[in-house]
């Protein structure tokens, strides 16, 4: 058992000083065409964010046709998955934010 913590804490600190190996580009000027992405990005967001709900969506008619059938049960995971979507997209910036943007 202790091996097996010591391995991850070995595991932590090489992540550690690999992120830490990142370039921070700060918060200098931004270069041409900069707003542009950022334009990109909300729309892409926003039709991230639609896909979510529509899959939310999509999983439960799936489940009510389920049920009026007599089956059911086996969209529980697809709606797991649908909510781990919701969260990785949600939580994207922060993740990127905390890699890249480390120390700004």
């Amino acid at each position: 058992m202790l091996d097996v913590v010591s391995a991850a804490l070995n595991v932590v600190d090489h992540a550690h000083a690999v992120v830490a190996a990142i370039p921070n580009p700060g918060q200098g000027a931004k270069p041409p065409g900069a707003d542009q992405l950022e334009k990109i990005l909300k729309w892409v967001a926003w039709i991230v964010f639609g896909m979510c709900v529509a899959g939310v969506l999509i999983v439960a008619g799936r489940m009510a046709i389920s049920h009026r059938r007599g089956e059911g049960g086996e969209h529980a995971s697809g709606l797991a998955w649908v909510f781990a979507a919701c969260i990785l997209a949600g939580s994207a910036s922060a993740l990127v934010g905390a890699l890249v943007g480390g120390g700004s």
